[in-house]
């Protein structure tokens, strides 16, 4: 990381030339003085762009835009893209505005918020609020907490309108715009503070439009569809990235897999949706295992669960569970099956005007009926499932709403969620697992150490549903054959 202070020459004296700005706190640079500040606003181009086309997802926001328009008739809606958190110091994590901004916007931009002003005669009008680019008749823009000059150009208030669609004002303005109290307002808050404290909160009014933000995201449109089999598309050939380097893991860690399909999102993406789980050995039973740091052994099993998280910000969720060695032993291979099943029977179950449970209760059937007949659960099978005595083994639900987020729509209405039904333009992933923990004494000993989980991305179609992870090999045998073919 830059320091505060490139170069080596000695500081100018203040008896010299008057001073305008001071340096940060233990800057190598004590004061800046009058003919910097001058050399440094002089000399610099016109680099406004004048030929921006608007970003491809426009004209869906702006219907989706008015979707939630509809929601809120007379009241002022406030959703923020959020900006930078400290990670330590003055380093921060990478950015990732909020979904909520990104879906109804297509931007990814921080420090902005998007606002609906409610008209007289009904319906909104949609405002950007953002930070405009540094003038160079100040010192910000090189000076500053957001200086261009160290942290990139962005884009002016004409270059974002041409982008988005949207007229865009100086986020610095809005505290004092939100002032006004006679407009019923609500603010999606936890992202941005300065507009957390803004007047009027109402806990449940800005909870109710965070549900209603979720709930928009239920049904992808033709735009997000295909933005997903991009994500899911290159989440498989980082799958693949993976079994072509699988034997380079072996000599050194579980890091080696995180780094590989890292490597394969940032080239094609913008970055993993998730932290990618990278579970050998025992790990695999670790359900969020992200610390990805142990030992790549032959003859042990690799969960791999990870997404490729597009420009776009839409992720993929897909998880296989590979032999290290090339070949399940007969115990894996007899979990494995018992899962691949379980899976099968969960993707039957989603079609259209299914209830959204379906699928999870059908895996959870299939696998409770193995766990009897292996003797690890009392049975019958029908009894234990209704009791959840399967959960010991299978953890997790079986799979959730995928999109803009892994666990995508999660605020939304519980009775249009999981009390809901299946429409198309839905994605989902089924996930069903098995995890047998290595301090189990429950189960033979050289079951403990064993996690299996098949995972998949499923759009729900007119008729049914399409596996848009198909690319990957599910079975066992499949499997098998993949890992010869590209890990030799």
């Amino acid at each position: 990381m830059a320091g505060n202070s490139a170069g080596s020459c000695p500081d100018r004296s203040t008896e010299e030339v008057p001073t305008v700005t001071k340096a940060r706190k233990n800057g190598l640079y004590r004061e800046m003085s009058g003919e910097l500040s001058a050399v440094m606003r002089s000399g610099w181009a016109d680099t406004e762009l004048r030929d921006l086309r608007p970003v491809e997802q426009a004209p869906y926001a702006a219907r989706r835009r008015a979707a939630l328009s509809a929601l809120f008739p007379g009241e002022r809606l406030v959703v923020p893209s959020g900006g930078l958190r400290v990670r330590s110091n003055d380093s921060h994590y990478p950015f990732r505005p909020y979904t909520g901004y990104v879906h109804l916007t297509g931007d990814r931009s921080r420090d902005c918020a998007l606002v609906l002003e409610p008209r007289p005669g009904g319906g909104h009008d949609a405002y950007c609020y953002r930070l405009p680019r540094d003038g160079r008749d100040t010192d910000e823009f090189w000076t500053g907490p957001t200086a261009e000059l160290w942290t990139g150009r962005r884009r002016s208030l004409a270059e974002s309108e041409r982008e988005l669609g949207l007229p865009c004002r100086d986020i610095r303005t809005l505290p004092e715009h939100l002032r006004d109290t006679g407009t019923p307002t609500r603010v999606v808050r936890g992202h941005d503070p300065e507009l957390d404290a803004a007047p009027g909160v109402d806990a449940e009014r800005d909870a109710g439009l965070e549900e209603a933000l979720s709930g928009l995201r239920l049904v992808k449109d033709a735009w997000e569809i295909g933005e997903m089999r991009r994500a899911v598309d290159s989440t498989v050939r980082g799958f693949t990235d993976v079994v072509r380097e699988l034997s380079r893991a072996v000599a050194t860690s579980e890091r080696w897999i995180e780094g590989t399909f890292f490597r394969r999102a940032r080239v094609e993406g913008n970055d993993v949706g998730y932290g990618s789980i990278c579970a050998a050995g025992e790990h695999a039973t670790i359900m969020h295992w992200t610390d990805n740091d142990g030992p790549v052994r032959p003859g042990e099993l690799l969960l791999l669960d990870a997404g490729v998280e597009t420009h776009t910000l839409y992720t993929a969720d897909v998880t296989r569970t590979l032999p290290i060695s090339g070949t399940f032993t007969p115990l894996q291979r007899r979990v494995y099956d018992a899962v691949y099943e379980a899976q099968e029977a969960g993707m039957a179950a989603v079609k259209p005007g299914a209830r959204y449970r379906d699928f999870h209760e059908a895996a959870q059937r299939s696998l409770t009926e193995r766990l009897v007949a292996w003797g690890l659960v009392e049975g019958p099978a029908e009894r234990a499932c209704e009791l959840g005595l399967q959960r010991r083994f299978t953890m997790a639900g079986t799979g959730h709403m995928l999109g803009l987020d892994v666990h995508d729509c999660a605020r939304a209405r519980t009775e249009d969620y999981v009390d809901g039904v299946l429409e198309p333009g839905m994605v989902l992933t089924v996930e069903p697992g098995l995890y047998f923990q290595s301090d189990d004494l429950t189960v033979p000993e050289e079951w403990r150490g064993i996690g299996v989980r098949i995972e998949d991305d499923l759009l729900v179609t007119a008729d049914g549903y399409e596996n848009l992870s198909a690319g990957l090999p599910r079975s066992s045998a499949e499997v098998e054959a993949w890992m010869r073919e590209y890990a030799g």
